[in-house]
C-alpha cells in the first residue's frame, strides 16, 4: 500500500486507481471484513477529493468487495479462504490455457524477449526494488500473453489479477526468488517444447501466490477475529 498512500496523480482513471488502492488494502487485510471505509478519511489519505473515492466504492460494491450499510456508509464484505482459493484458481485456469497456446506460437525472438524480461526481474529482486519488481513482473506477463494472440483471455486474466496484491508479493524476497526461478524454468520449457512443464510452472506461480496470501490474511486474524482492529 506504500505507493497508494502518497498523493495519486489526477488522471481520467483516478477512480480506478483509488479502487485499486482500496482493493489492495482489503486483499492484504489492512481493511478487514466489517470495517467501515470512511470516504473523507480515505480521500485525505490518498490525496484526492471525495468524488473518486465515492466512484471507487461503487465499483467495489459491484465486485462484492464492499457492501452499503444504509445511513452508515460502505463496509468491507466478508473474504473467506475459499474466496482467495477461487481467485487464484480462476487466474491459473486462464493462464495455463494461454501458456499452452503460447507453446504453439512462440518463436526464438519471443524466447529472447522473455529471457530479457526474466533477467530484468532478477536484477530488480536482487536490488530489492519493489517498484521495479512490480513493473518487471507485469512486463514479463504482458510480453508472454501477447505471444498467444489470445486477446480476450488475456483481458479476462488482467481483470482477474486486479485482486492480486502485487506490491505485497514484490516486497517479499522469497516470493521474488520463486518468481525468478519459475520464469526461468518456464522459458526453458518453451525452448524444449515440454508442455507438462509449461503448465506446471504456470500453475506453480498461482499456487504459491494463493498460499502466501492465505497465510498473510490468516496471520492478520481476519478469519479468527484475534488481531487488533
Amino acid at each position: 500500500m506504500s505507493a497508494a498512500r502518497g498523493a495519486l496523480r489526477r488522471r481520467p482513471q483516478l477512480s480506478e486507481e483509488v479502487a485499486a488502492a482500496i482493493r489492495h488494502r482489503i486483499m492484504t487485510g489492512d481493511f478487514r471484513p466489517g470495517d467501515f471505509i470512511r470516504m473523507d478519511e480515505t480521500a485525505a489519505e490518498l490525496g484526492v477529493s471525495v468524488t473518486p473515492v465515492r466512484e471507487a466504492l461503487l465499483t467495489l460494491r459491484g465486485e462484492g468487495m464492499v457492501n452499503l450499510a444504509p445511513h452508515r456508509g460502505y463496509v468491507v464484505a466478508d473474504l473467506s479462504p475459499t474466496d482467495v482459493e477461487d481467485i487464484f484458481w480462476l487466474q491459473s485456469q486462464i493462464a495455463v490455457k494461454i501458456a499452452l497456446r503460447t507453446a504453439d506460437a512462440i518463436t526464438p525472438a519471443d524466447l529472447d524477449a522473455l529471457t530479457a524480461c526474466t533477467d530484468r526481474l532478477r536484477r530488480a529482486v536482487d536490488a530489492g526494488d519493489v517498484d521495479e519488481i512490480v513493473d518487471a513482473e507485469f512486463d514479463f506477463h504482458r510480453t508472454h500473453n501477447r505471444i498467444s494472440s489470445s486477446g480476450k483471455l488475456a483481458w479476462f486474466l488482467l481483470n482477474a489479477t486486479h485482486y492480486t496484491p502485487h506490491r505485497l508479493y514484490a516486497a517479499d524476497p522469497e516470493w521474488g526468488a520463486v518468481a525468478v526461478d519459475s520464469h526461468t524454468r518456464l522459458v526453458e520449457a518453451y525452448r524444449t517444447g515440454d508442455r507438462p512443464a509449461i503448465a506446471e510452472q504456470v500453475q506453480r506461480q498461482f499456487d504459491d501466490g494463493a498460499q502466501r496470501l492465505t497465510k498473510r490474511l490468516a496471520d492478520a486474524g481476519i478469519w479468527e477475529g484475534d488481531a487488533p482492529r
